[in-house]
């Protein structure tokens, strides 16, 4: 598994007229890993994760993708880049099948379907891989939320990235359901995708991600390992609520 970074986050900054959401942020993205940010409401996690996705430009900083300055980029690049994302509020063609919103999935990105047939053949794969296959002909309205998150993944990974964001991603799961979730990211990422995730379910950032970044009032308060992040005296107040000494209580 390469080492080499392949998001680079340079000193961004986002202001909104006179509120400042994010300051002076900096971090990368190890290329073929998974890493999460986490953050009490309010934190600029939000606001970080769409000026990466292309959503909303820096007011300073770049980014990097590849060694490649993206800062100016627009979100509808991103999918030629071999870049998706998903939503934390889903966004399925509510009025579509699981399969037909796959399937519109499969033309975008760098190597869109050229045909009909290799459209349906490419979502047919997607949705074994998911595990949407046996409700392929359901339409996407009439799935539960467990599912539409399945499918908002299933969509992204039609476009065949290289590197997938993930927006909440488990927000209103049960813990059966989160861990399902669970075991379908690591098998994407498994599959050769670099993921980078914010999430508030503590169980799954733990689990999954080897580097974790925290956010705290718009600027990162700390980085490194899920277990180094839970055990830095300052998480713990600012995001846990508790002391450290209260943590052997």
């Amino acid at each position: 598994m390469a080492e080499s970074p392949i998001i680079e986050v340079q000193n961004i900054t986002k202001r909104f007229k006179g509120l400042t959401a994010v300051k002076d942020v900096s971090f990368s993205i190890r290329e073929g890993g998974i890493t999460g940010m986490i953050g009490p409401n309010g934190a600029g996690k939000s606001t970080t994760f769409n000026m990466i996705c292309g959503y909303y430009p820096p007011t300073e900083g770049r980014i990097f993708y590849k060694g490649e300055d993206i800062t100016d980029k627009k979100a509808f690049e991103y999918t030629n880049m071999k870049i998706a994302r998903t939503f934390q509020i889903m966004k399925p063609l509510k009025n579509l099948s699981v399969l037909d919103n796959v399937v519109a999935s499969s033309y975008f990105g760098h190597a869109g379907a050229k045909s009909v047939r290799e459209a349906r053949e490419r979502a047919m794969e997607v949705l074994q891989f998911t595990g949407l296959f046996e409700k392929r002909h359901v339409l996407s309205k009439d799935m539960g939320t467990p599912d539409q998150k399945r499918l908002e993944m299933a969509r992204a990974l039609a476009t065949k990235p290289e590197m997938l964001f993930l927006d909440e991603n488990m927000a209103g799961l049960n813990p059966a359901e989160t861990e399902e979730a669970i075991r379908l990211i690591r098998k994407i990422n498994e599959s050769g995708v670099t993921i980078f995730l914010i999430e508030h379910i503590m169980q799954a950032v733990v689990s999954l991600c080897e580097e974790v970044i925290v956010l705290h009032h718009g600027e990162k308060i700390v980085e490194g390992t899920p277990e180094q992040v839970m055990n830095d005296p300052y998480v713990m107040e600012v995001y846990l609520g508790m002391k450290k000494e209260d943590a052997h209580a």
